[in-house]
């Protein structure tokens, strides 16, 4: 396995050891660890617990289609949550010191219908490692019809994908259950690896997950009195919710105002070291939004998500002010939208950029 001639700038600005070490001393000072707290394990069991409840109850038929068209909703709200508030901290390392916790863990997102061991290639890896580098950034190519980087080709329709581009989030989900996973297991090159080999083990993982989670989509109706159409429906509903909420909270960290999109010299090394690199790629957003920021497990604040991708996200609020402090001092960006809304509408700003046919990115 080889990968492209990517190199990060070694010269370290003070910046880095500085924010590490004042990171570090926090949690000293405080001592307390990095992985998940009281709060965490007591959040993850009200979103397992009740997104596993809300399907139990759906498959009772105790309710009118109108009402379980409702629940199929609350479904997916909870899927998303699951993704970002379990999973991802598990998938990264961070949520427990324990590999078997992670793990296991982990495997909600098998469930769900997404494939853990691909997510932490395609993310934990080449995202977090590259982040907005077009050609090895998987993330910019979430689909052929989003333009999310003025180095990918651009074509009439990107000119409308600020209108149509809420419509195209909310398939990721059954786009991960029945398409891209096949995908990445089956392509010779990802990202910055090319011959890729995957082990057995991770190909029988993923067929076993993509059964269980396919069961659970057939069972409601093999079990519920229901027409077929109202079971596409419901399956539609909690899909296209969970879709479109993971599809907007993970655009809002990259592709708004600000973030850049660096390139490498001639020689293939990136302008920055790449902790800076991270700063000069991400954004935060709605950080006094509480709610927000329990529920989509701390990815609003995805600058300290990228410097700190090993610690658990209920840490994230407390580390921000050190980081945008640290930031600001030694003159590195720190980019922040402070509202869901205007993050939203930054959002919409880059997306009519790129689609424009001469992009003003500056």
């Amino acid at each position: 396995m080889s990968t492209v001639k990517v190199r990060f700038n070694k010269d370290s600005a003070e910046f880095v050891p500085e924010v590490r070490r004042r990171v570090n001393a926090y949690f000293e000072e405080m001592g307390i660890s990095r992985k998940a707290n009281a709060r965490m394990v007591v959040k993850t069991v009200i979103i397992l617990g009740g997104t596993a409840s809300t399907y139990a109850l759906l498959l009772t038929g105790w309710f009118t289609p109108l009402q379980m068209l409702g629940m199929a909703v609350l479904l997916g709200v909870g899927m998303a949550g699951i993704g970002f508030s379990v999973a991802h901290d598990a998938l990264h390392g961070a949520y427990s010191s324990n590999d078997t916790v992670n793990r296991l863990l982990g495997y909600c997102f098998d469930i769900l219908g997404a494939n853990g061991y691909m997510w932490k290639i395609t993310h934990n890896v080449i995202h977090h490692t590259y982040t907005n580098i077009h050609g090895i950034d998987e993330d910019l190519t979430v689909s052929p019809i989003l333009r999310l980087s003025p180095g990918a080709p651009r074509y009439w329709y990107h000119r409308f994908q600020k209108y149509y581009c809420f419509l195209a989030y909310s398939f990721a989900t059954l786009n991960w259950l029945f398409a891209k996973d096949f995908q990445q297991f089956t392509k010779k090159d990802i990202g910055p690896y090319t011959n890729k080999k995957h082990p057995t083990g991770e190909w029988v993982t993923l067929f076993v997950g993509k059964t269980v989670a396919l069961g659970l989509v057939l069972l409601p109706y093999f079990v519920l009195d229901i027409t077929f159409m109202q079971y596409v429906a419901g399956v539609l509903a909690a899909h296209l919710t969970a879709g479109m909420i993971l599809g907007v909270i993970f655009q809002l960290a990259h592709v708004v105002e600000g973030p850049e999109y660096p390139e490498p010299d001639d020689t293939g090394v990136m302008e920055y070291n790449w902790l800076i690199h991270e700063m000069h790629t991400t954004a935060n957003f709605a950080a006094n939004n509480k709610l927000l920021s329990w529920y989509i497990g701390g990815l609003n604040y995805q600058i300290e998500h990228h410097l700190f991708p090993q610690t658990c996200s209920i840490h994230y609020p407390a580390i921000a002010p050190i980081v945008q402090k640290t930031a600001e001092e030694h003159g590195v960006p720190y980019h922040y939208n402070p509202t869901l809304f205007s993050a939203i509408g930054s959002h919409q700003v880059m997306l009519k950029r790129l689609g424009s046919p001469e992009p003003a990115l500056a």
